[in-house]
């Protein structure tokens, strides 16, 4: 694992926990994860299928627009802290997008470097989840910023969609911590270590 320089004091690790087909993929050809919802347990996952400890929400514009579509976040701002709770939500992106009303939504943009202290700052001493997607992550991991990838692996196959991780991540930066099953899930958490 990476040092923290110790005039920083503590800080929180940052994960990248998400879903995952059998065969690689976060979502489907449509960009939904209506198939993760259809197995049992997948659509209000179970204690330690997330990572319930982190203080700050990290994700894409495409994740981002799934969830305020797929929950109608927009119309129905409540459900909004049923899924996020008070924490910040940092999204990823380019464009313009709306907000929930009361929901803790800050706009992003450039590289991960860049964009890493304000994050930190918001999550203090605690854990940064990289909700999605799969390419932000691997910015993450590109950065040198990446702790561990937990994976929930479904009994579903899909024929293509959003890769999991589209990056090339040799053995040697990946260490298994566990695996275990959970309910329909095989759970899987790897340490990461820095590029040699």
């Amino acid at each position: 694992m990476w040092a923290v320089p110790p005039s920083l004091g503590r800080m929180g690790r940052i994960l990248f926990d998400t879903a995952t087909s059998l065969n690689g993929w976060i979502a489907d050809e449509a960009g939904s994860l209506a198939w993760l919802f259809a197995v049992e347990g997948g659509e209000a996952p179970a204690d330690g299928l997330w990572p319930a400890g982190a203080t700050v929400l990290v994700e894409g514009s495409t994740t981002y627009e799934w969830v305020l579509s797929d929950q109608e976040l927009l119309a129905h701002p409540e459900s909004w802290q049923a899924l996020y709770g008070g924490r910040p939500t940092f999204v990823f992106t380019t464009r313009t997008l709306p907000v929930p009303d009361g929901a803790d939504v800050r706009f992003v943009s450039g590289d991960v470097t860049d964009v890493l202290p304000l994050i930190r700052a918001a999550a203090g001493d605690g854990d940064i989840w990289v909700v999605g997607g799969g390419d932000l992550a691997g910015q993450f991991l590109d950065a040198g910023a990446l702790d561990e990838i937990a994976l929930s692996v479904a009994p579903v196959a899909l024929a293509g969609g959003s890769p999991l991780l589209p990056r090339r991540v040799e053995a040697d930066r990946l260490r298994l911590v566990s695996a275990t099953a959970v309910g329909q899930f095989a759970r899987l958490v790897y340490a990461v270590a820095p590029a040699g």
